[in-house]
């Protein structure tokens, strides 16, 4: 059997399967944040189409914590039952679905909503200049990620996804570039780790213990002085005691850099953070090609792959990949006369 068509069991979520899609904005809300069609159409196709994990986009924790006005929000109990129906739906085609919570601090572009931050610094000349959070700012947001992963809970989710990369809030406090703080949450990489360990110690006071809690991170920042593999590894280790089971590995976004991508450019990063943290991996970046995805696997280079773009392009990308590796999957009753042969 192909590696990339195995099962994976981490805590009490079994995936059929290491394709991962990974969380990617839609744009598709409202400044409500309540999930509508498109996210029910979108997100049902890809578990119908045989991905084993689906993690939805990054879904606010308040409004003035959306990357957009047009996020999902998870701030309120009445967006549970439209992010329920989304969870039922692919749940109903074999998939397991998480739910990325995220806040943009500095990079949220909700004009209606101040801007805050760990330090007073402008993403860059097109961004508004964020408030500095203050401690009592900074145990409040805290509790915003508590109480949104009860709704999470409550929604019916597998796993949750704390979102620390792209140069959101958490991320924005990891790295030195955007975290010029005097306090204890900025300077050493004890100070710098403290806000996320707090929100995943807070977090876990109502996520249950026997499921999965998924980190995601920006292992390197691509400027002089920011943060690398080496240095997130140790700053994952610093938190992954307080609950962290699995780190889905990215990169950039907290600063304005240029960046080489080409097909795996990110699954070195996540060698080293497996290695280093002792924590199984989701690796990516432009991967495309089953054989690609089968020797990240096979070579123990992460435990599980995400496919953003080719997924966007194809839904149906893992019933095609099994073909490609000789795998005998099982297809939806309605697309048998379709399968490959």
């Amino acid at each position: 059997m192909s590696k990339l068509f195995s099962s994976f069991k981490i805590k009490d979520m079994g995936i059929k399967n290491r394709i991962v899609m990974p969380p990617m904005c839609m744009y598709s809300s409202d400044s409500s944040g309540y999930a509508n069609d498109w996210h029910y159409i979108h997100y049902t196709t890809r578990a119908i189409g045989g991905t084993g994990l689906i993690i939805l986009e990054a879904t606010g924790v308040e409004p003035g914590g959306c990357i957009s006005a047009k996020d999902l929000g998870i701030w309120h109990d009445s967006h549970i039952e439209g992010l329920r129906n989304i969870v039922d739906q692919c749940h109903k085609y074999g998939a397991k679905v998480g739910i990325q919570l995220n806040h943009a601090g500095r990079k949220s572009e909700v004009l209606s909503e101040p801007i805050i931050a760990p330090s007073d610094l402008a993403f860059d000349e097109t961004y508004r200049t964020p408030v500095e959070m203050t401690k009592e700012e900074i145990s409040r947001v805290v509790k915003l990620f508590k109480d949104s992963s009860e709704r999470a809970l409550k929604a019916g989710f597998d796993t949750i996804e704390i979102h620390g990369a792209h140069g959101y809030l958490i991320s924005q406090f990891l790295s030195p570039l955007s975290n010029k703080r005097k306090d204890e949450y900025g300077g050493s990489l004890e100070n710098r780790a403290r806000f996320l360990k707090e929100v995943v110690s807070a977090v876990r006071t109502v996520w249950p213990e026997d499921k999965p809690l998924i980190l995601r991170v920006s292992a390197e920042d691509y400027v002089d002085g920011g943060n690398t593999p080496e240095t997130m590894a140790k700053l994952i280790n610093l938190v992954k005691s307080e609950g962290v089971d699995l780190v889905n590995v990215s990169t950039g976004g907290v600063a304005p850099a240029p960046i080489s991508a080409f097909p795996g450019y990110q699954v070195k990063a996540s060698e080293i953070i497996n290695k280093n943290c002792e924590l199984p991996t989701i690796a990516g970046g432009l991967i495309s090609e089953p054989s690609m995805a089968e020797e990240i696997l096979s070579n123990n280079r992460a435990d599980l792959v995400f496919l953003g773009r080719e997924l966007l392009r194809n839904p149906y990308w893992p019933l095609k990949a099994a073909h490609d590796l000789h795998e005998d999957i099982q297809y939806p009753t309605q697309y048998e006369r379709g399968k490959y042969r």
